[in-house]
């Protein structure tokens, strides 16, 4: 029988690494940001985000990612609207992925905000990815062209680590890449 995991962890986690392991091993994993990105280029997608934020979050009519982020991550009920738009349209996108992956035994969903969206229910297992806050901020700071105050603000809007744990099965501290390799091949073991 066919297990789905879910993977997650708060900004600077090191979800992404943790995920390219799993992929390494013959896992196939489904990254909810990155399919996001993809369905946001989507017409009909771009044209709700455009209805509701207006023409000038985008520039050479090429969406601009970190203008509509300015905008959703310093409001929540405009994080909301947004959410509304992209999750189905992702959601719909990882129902066309499970099928195309019906023949292997496990497999695993990433996103940052598995708990808050409520897609925490559609897994047998939760893997939580934990690291400290100011290893976190400096690898954002390293991976993303961006500030300290735009990535504190990006945590504000996600659980912490403390409600993620406090409702998974698993957690995995990401210091040190051996080391959560090593917690990942456990906990595989177990799965």
């Amino acid at each position: 029988m066919q297990k789905v995991v879910g993977l997650t962890g708060g900004i600077g986690s090191g979800k992404t690494t943790i995920a390219n392991y799993l992929v390494s091993l013959g896992i196939p994993v489904y990254i909810a940001d990155d399919a996001g990105k993809k369905v946001m280029q989507q017409q009909e997608i771009t044209e709700a985000i455009e209805s509701k934020f207006g023409k000038n979050i985008f520039e050479n009519e090429q969406l601009n990612r970190s203008k509509l982020a300015e905008i959703v991550f310093n409001n929540p009920d405009q994080l909301k609207e947004l959410n509304a738009i992209v999750h189905p349209a992702v959601k719909r996108d990882y129902k066309k992925w499970l099928s195309e992956h019906a023949d292997f035994p496990l497999l695993v969903y990433e996103s940052a905000i598995l708990f808050e969206s409520g897609s925490y229910k559609d897994f047998e297992y939760i893997i939580t990815v934990t690291a400290p806050l100011e290893l976190r901020i400096s690898r954002v700071l390293q991976r993303d062209n961006t500030q300290r105050k735009q990535i504190l603000k990006r945590m504000d809007a996600q659980w912490t680590d403390e409600q993620r744990i406090s409702k998974s099965d698993f957690v995995i501290e990401n210091i040190d890449i051996d080391l959560a390799k090593d917690e990942i091949n456990k906990i595989l073991k177990i799965l």
